[in-house]
């Protein structure tokens, strides 16, 4: 899974990426200070992991992982090249959901890049920016098609869809605002890879003071989490500057200082749920002396396809899946307690994987 983190200069959105990855990507009081799209790539937290460790004492623990790409600060005219331009539009189109962070405080010695904070115009800037590098891509697409779409029934029909395309952006909507009930022209949009067809998940970063109540009484937040209800986004709630500091702690002291904020969960554990929820993922565990590991799928995949996740061979050559819960698998204290009360169950090519499922894949090439 790869998330883009996106937003104005100055909304703490490299202090949120460094935070997240302890990458140290440079952040100060002024735009552009993030020149190279950074990248990070974190461990997914999961408890289940620890638990299955110990009931093997395996060798090796492997978590599923997030890659983040911090994308320097977009402003009015990035598309057309103002600021640092067009260039880091093109890292965000290979990621599977952008993070766009949005400034929810105020603090005057924290300069706005428009002089105010507004986070529904903030929304708006970054929208209208993706939304005009998407439209250059498209007309691109049309210049490059039209001559042969003369004499190709296929390719008239995909610039038919790229040029209804251009004026569902031209009128200011999301290319994931565009509906079709034709399948295969479903298909050739999701292909074009554009940036505004992406799921998004708002951060909207708070002051300390907001974090307790998870931003219910800032005024801002609540601007956010309805333009998102609207717009079928997740939000989550976070303190960047909080963050930061939580990130130099061990596990121990992370815990002692989340409780003594009010806190649950770090801004990492809201933000990998936010993507999970979004993308339509779920883990599934293996387990054994060797190693234990988590394995990141779609929600739906069937058994064949999660063995394809570990090794395309698992796939091609698969015969049945031993599945059990992890936490009867837990209960029980062993696999072979686990078996003997018919809690591991022998599953066939039409199995859903289900979120905690700990499998053993069958297999034969």
């Amino acid at each position: 899974m790869k998330l883009g983190i996106v937003g104005l200069p100055n909304v703490g959105k490299s202090t949120l990426f460094n935070s997240l990855t302890r990458a140290g990507a440079e952040s100060a009081n002024y735009p552009f200070c993030t020149i190279d799209p950074n990248v990070g790539v974190v461990a997914v937290p999961d408890f289940r992991l620890k638990l299955l460790t110990d009931l093997y004492h395996s060798e090796k623990t492997t978590p599923a992982v997030i890659e983040f790409v911090d994308i320097a600060g977009l402003v009015k005219g990035a598309s057309k090249g103002e600021g640092l331009g067009n260039q880091f539009l093109s890292h965000i189109r290979e990621v599977d959901a952008i993070v766009h962070v949005v400034r929810c405080f105020d603090d005057d010695n924290v300069i706005h890049v428009d002089g105010s904070v507004d986070p529904l115009r903030d929304i708006e800037t970054i929208n209208l920016e993706l939304i005009f590098s998407d439209i250059e891509i498209l007309e691109r697409r049309i210049a490059r098609t039209s001559k042969a779409a003369l004499s190709n029934k296929a390719l008239a029909k995909e610039l038919e869809t790229v040029k209804a395309l251009k004026e569902h952006l031209e009128e200011g909507k999301l290319a994931r605002t565009f509906e079709t009930a034709d399948e295969e022209t479903l298909e050739f949009v999701e292909s074009l890879n554009l940036l505004t067809r992406k799921p998004v998940i708002f951060a909207a970063n708070v002051g300390e003071d907001d974090l307790a109540d998870d931003g219910a009484s800032n005024e801002y937040v609540k601007q956010v989490r309805e333009y998102a209800a609207a717009n079928d986004s997740e939000v989550f709630v976070i303190c960047a500057q909080i963050e930061q500091e939580i990130a130099e702690l061990d596990d121990d002291e992370k815990k002692m200082f989340l409780e003594d904020l009010g806190l649950s969960e770090s801004g990492l554990e809201k933000l990998i749920a936010a993507s999970y929820r979004i993308l339509g993922l779920l883990s599934y565990l293996t387990a054994g002396e060797k190693e234990t590991r988590a394995w990141t799928i779609k929600v739906g995949t069937k058994a064949p396809q999660a063995a394809g996740k570990i090794h395309s061979d698992f796939e091609r050559g698969f015969i049945k899946a031993e599945v059990v819960n992890y936490q009867d698998l837990l209960d029980c204290g062993t696999y072979s307690a686990a078996r003997d009360k018919g809690l591991v169950r022998i599953e066939g090519k039409d199995y859903v994987v289900k979120d905690g499922d700990v499998i053993l894949f069958r297999f034969n090439v």
